[in-house]
């Protein structure tokens, strides 16, 4: 008899040095399908992430020995599709300016102690819903549409600058993306929010101007000579392509 064939099962580590937290995360993971294992360190967490096999990191900032700002750094330096990683950080602080450093860091969501073990796994499968892979189209050319010194392959989660691919996050994707739809509009934070971000704990004024920040950062060094990301103070941000 043949068997149905099933879709890998995603593995996500754990990075947390607390044992009660690490059991309970571990435990709700692999209730959902889901395989997880465990650092307890911020040095052993990277080696293992070398190594491969990981679809997403669930990474406490408190660490013994790296922070988890620190290793979050490195990961991001590291060649390969590790660098690219989903990284959902988990901290006893809840204070703006660690949740600003994280983003700034490309960390991808950011849960404060205590939390619910449900809504993590939540945040898991939204993760790695946004990491899928977009099926490549027969013409390598094809999709894309032309805005100015723009081009964007929505399929493709691809947009280029005067011909440069940019090497945007997801939520910089997002963020030009709904930008690119309505070239010229000034579009407000909330409205931004509600078109890229997928989780209230991700809705914050700040997180927006973090993420635009870093966007056009991209856009200087791809030859943006000129700001084509607009501020309109008191009401959001506008793109002129």
């Amino acid at each position: 008899m043949l068997r149905a064939m099933t879709a890998p099962v995603a593995h996500v580590l754990v990075v947390e040095d607390e044992a009660a937290i690490a059991e309970t995360v571990l435990y709700a993971l692999r209730s959902e399908g889901y395989a997880a294992s465990h650092c307890l360190l911020g040095g052993e967490a990277l080696l293992r992430l070398q190594a491969g096999g990981i679809d997403v990191v669930v990474l406490d900032v408190g660490l013994p020995d790296l922070g988890g700002f620190e290793v979050c750094r490195r990961l991001r330096a590291l060649p390969g599709p590790a660098a690219q990683l989903p990284v959902i950080f988990l901290t006893a602080r809840n204070d703006e300016v660690d949740r600003v450093l994280g983003l700034e860091l490309g960390a991808d969501d950011y849960m404060t102690k205590p939390f619910s073990p449900r809504e993590l796994v939540a945040r898991v499968r939204a993760r790695l819903r946004r990491a899928a892979p977009a099926v490549a189209a027969p013409d390598a050319e094809a999709g894309w549409k032309e805005h100015g010194a723009f081009a964007i392959d929505r399929e493709g989660r691809r947009i280029r600058f005067r011909g440069q691919a940019l090497d945007l996050t997801r939520y910089e994707y997002a963020l030009l993306e709904s930008l690119l739809q309505r070239p010229g509009a000034i579009l407000s934070r909330a409205q931004l929010m509600d078109r890229g971000w997928d989780s209230s704990a991700d809705s914050a004024d700040r997180t927006v101007d973090t993420h635009v920040k870093t966007l056009r950062a991209k856009l200087r060094a791809a030859g943006a000579s000129d700001d084509p990301i607009r501020t309109h103070r008191g009401l959001g941000y506008a793109l002129e392509v």
